[in-house]
């Protein structure tokens, strides 16, 4: 079957929940095929209870310039779909585990997170405790395994890698998450309320900007009410000053990690120097308190954008200089490239998104693809590059570096004149709206859907790293165990962030 007429939805807007589609199963997954072998890009699958369970689907679907949505109704079981749509097997795993659920035919129904059933859920296979998994064994008489973690050396959240290793070489990692799970989503069910928005910021805490951009523009589309041009002018350079800071930041981690000092240093200056605009724009390093629904809670005057403009240039010769040493130094280059290497079709096929998607020359970036807000008026050039390997994702940064700079001097002494926030009026009841923004890390996105009070009946996230942690494991296979560190680094995803 062709994808539907009726289940486009655009980004940053409402539909009544009763204009989604809801299918009988054959025909759910036959539309779930058929869109992602269109082009289509699963944002998201997820579960509420309602007349037994409702499966939801978001596809993003840059050839039709919208967000395919559909669903489709189970009792307690269904046959997976990740046999023929890979992207979905966490998804799936996490519904599994969110309600009792059984996906027959999943080819690996671990734990997610380890957290207890939703309330609701009905009475089944009682949920493991934190670290209580099944881990994939490899035998063979030179086979050993490597555990690593949940507690780290660094100041770093929890997280279990096992490796099965046959001498030097991995064949296969496994990663365990979950050890600090929140309960984010079930927090955000019956709001908005004032702690909404703080909670949203701190989904993952290097990307409060990207995470409060999209929570606003859900709930902005309910209430109908869209933030003013400036305040979205604003938000935008907000969130390319947050991929900057972390962009950067992450080249001077890699340049560390190969024992490259000169760049890791400079690097480690200029990241707080970005941090610092942010704080000039708002009073916190890290974005918190500017974006709020209706628009923004601080403006720019003429003397903070002049200021802003003069440092942005002074920052972005230091980073070019910082960075142009990586580039050019024989050493850093022979140890980033070929190193954890992943072909395209396969980060295609598990769903991949942001650097190191790109970084396989798949050309998906949601402010060019399904803009909204102030992407909605400028244009962007997507930054690739084609090897897929720890060279690619570094240097995927490093453009996207230089594109960010140039936005920001550009558009922060181009604001649109006028206000910086509206009231919002009352969300409206019975209604779903999705929100997409592309963060430092990939695609974000929120899915809010009210109930028949107008308050959230179930509000779903999925933080790009959600759907990347899969890519290390893979660009792991058949790399010696010494690469893991570097391999680590060039994703730099978020515990925190898989864990709401």
């Amino acid at each position: 079957m062709a994808p539907l007429d009726t289940d486009l939805l655009t980004n940053g807007t409402m539909v009544p929940a009763s204009h989604v589609p809801v299918l009988p199963f054959k025909a759910f997954r036959e539309w779930l095929l058929t869109s992602i072998g269109h082009g289509a890009e699963l944002a998201s699958l997820f579960a509420r209870p309602e007349r037994g369970f409702l499966l939801t689907a978001i596809c993003a679907d840059a050839a039709a310039g919208g967000l395919r949505v559909a669903s489709t109704r189970v009792e307690d079981s269904w046959d997976s779909l990740t046999p023929a749509c890979p992207a979905a097997h966490l998804f799936e795993r996490e519904i599994v585990e969110q309600y009792n659920l059984v996906a027959h035919g999943h080819p690996w129904p671990a734990p997610v997170r380890f957290q207890p059933p939703l309330a609701g859920a009905r009475p089944g296979r009682a949920s493991p405790e934190i670290g209580d998994a099944a881990f994939f064994g490899i035998r063979g008489e030179e086979i050993h395994e490597v555990a690593v973690g949940p507690v780290h050396a660094g100041v770093i959240e929890p997280g279990h890698f096992r490796f099965q290793c046959n001498g030097e070489n991995v064949l296969h990692l496994e990663i365990s998450l979950g050890y600090q799970h929140r309960g984010v989503e079930r927090m955000l069910v019956g709001g908005p309320d004032a702690r909404a928005v703080h909670l949203a910021e701190t989904l993952a805490g290097d990307t409060s900007i990207g995470h409060a951009t999209a929570y606003c523009e859900v709930v902005e589309a309910l209430a109908a009410t869209p933030a003013p041009p400036r305040a979205q002018a604003i938000r935008a350079i907000a969130l390319e000053l947050e991929r900057l800071a972390n962009h950067i930041g992450d080249l001077g981690a890699l340049a560390g990690d190969v024992g490259f000092l000169p760049t890791a240093s400079w690097c480690g200056r200029v990241r707080g120097d970005i941090l610092n605009l942010s704080a000039l724009l708002c009073g916190s390093r890290f974005g918190r308190g500017l974006v709020r629904p209706g628009g923004v809670a601080f403006d720019l005057d003429e003397s903070r954008i002049t200021e802003m403009r003069e440092r942005v240039r002074a920052i972005a010769r230091d980073a070019s200089g910082a960075c142009t040493l990586l580039w050019t130094a024989p050493s850093v280059l022979a140890r980033f490239e070929g190193t954890g290497a992943l072909e395209a079709d396969l980060a295609r096929r598990m769903g991949l998104t942001g650097p190191a998607a790109r970084a396989c020359a798949i050309e998906r970036d949601v402010r060019q693809d399904l803009p909204s807000g102030f992407w909605r008026f400028s244009q962007l050039t997507v930054s690739s590059w084609r090897t897929g390997d720890v060279f690619a994702r570094a240097y995927v940064r490093w453009l996207e570096a230089q594109r960010s700079f140039s936005f920001i001097e550009e558009r922060v002494g181009a604001l649109p004149r006028g206000e910086i926030r509206v009231p919002l009026r009352k969300l409206a009841r019975n209604a779903i709206a999705v929100s997409l923004v592309e963060g430092w890390r990939g695609m974000i996105c929120h899915c809010g859907i009210t109930g028949a009070q107008g308050g959230f009946a179930r509000y779903k996230v999925v933080d790009p790293s959600f759907r990347n942690w899969i890519g290390l494991a893979l660009a792991m296979r058949d790399a010696p165990i010494s690469d893991f560190p570097l391999c680590n680094k060039s994703f730099n995803l978020s515990y925190c962030g898989h864990d709401l």
